[in-house]
Order: C-alpha cells, then structure tokens, then sequence
C-alpha cells in the first residue's frame, strides 16, 4: 500500500482531527481538498493508498520545516502534496512576524532537499498558495494578493529546481 501524505497550512488542514490509534496514526481527512481527494482515491482504488493529512492551520514555511522529522520523514511517505505560504504572509501583515518571499524560497528548498535526502523515492507535488478576497484578506487585499503571488512564483522555482510537479 501506498502512503499519501498532505502537508502544508490551514488551506491542507480544514479542521482536520488527530486520533491516535497506537501507531502512526489515522488522520481524518478535514474539509478541503485532501478530504475530496482521499475520497475519490478511496472509493475507486480501495487498499491502494494509505492518506494521512498534517497540515497545520497557521503555519508558515519555517513552521513546516521545524516539523520535517515528525510529520515528513518519519511517516514515510511514497507521494506527497505540499501547500503553504500563505501565512508567510498573513503573519507580517498582521503581526509582523511573516516570512519574506528570498527567505521562503530558501527555507522551502531545504525542506526539499532534507526530504530528498532523507527520501529518495518520494514523490513530491508542490501547490501553488494563493488568496481569496473575504473578511480576514479585504483589508489590504491589493497587498496581501501580490505577496502571496511572490511565494508562489518561489514556490515554482523549488519545483523547477528539483523536478518536482506543481499544481
């Protein structure tokens, strides 16, 4: 069986829950995309794939890579998705505490690295971030929308780097 794992921020999380079942542990799948996928996935190729979702609601890139040990390498997976960089930007708008775009290229490219190495076979699928316009972005919308297409170009350049896909 084949393990897919979804990796990245809030937009991978969706309210996903955590049950511990003594091993590495069955994660719902949340709301977003990796619930949609996962079903798909499970439904028509049922004991093909094993899906488990880490994504974390809040996390930047730097977050993402303080937990390369725990929540990549050691889960072992065969194909993964990651999908972070907007809360590089949320987190400088609104506390000041964000990940410029030069420094999430380079902290994504040693996460993709470390992974690699740690890895070999891995595949990995790297999502474009991006924004929508609501309560939480309207208020500098225009600003928000140009940083977040930085991290995503930077994200382009890690999966070119690398070979990997992107979406």
């Amino acid at each position: 069986m084949k393990r897919f794992l979804f990796q990245g921020d809030s937009i991978t999380d969706v309210s996903r829950v955590d049950v511990d079942d003594g091993g590495v542990g069955s994660y719902l799948f949340g709301y977003g995309y990796p619930n949609l996928l996962a079903a798909d996935y499970l439904k028509n190729r049922k004991g093909e794939f094993d899906f488990i979702n880490r994504g974390v609601s809040g996390d930047r890139i730097v977050d993402l890579y303080a937990r390369i040990k725990d929540d990549i390498i050691n889960l072992k997976p065969d194909i993964m998705s990651i999908l972070i960089g907007v809360n590089d930007v949320w987190h400088e708008l609104s506390q000041q505490n964000g990940v410029d775009a030069p420094k999430f290229e380079k902290i994504y490219s040693m996460l993709i690295e470390e992974i690699k190495e740690a890895l070999p076979n891995v595949k990995i699928i790297i999502l474009a971030p991006f924004v929508l316009k609501g309560s939480g972005t309207e208020m500098y919308y225009d600003e928000f929308r140009a940083e977040v297409a930085k991290r995503a170009e930077s994200a382009k350049r890690v999966a070119d780097k690398y070979e990997l896909s992107y979406v």
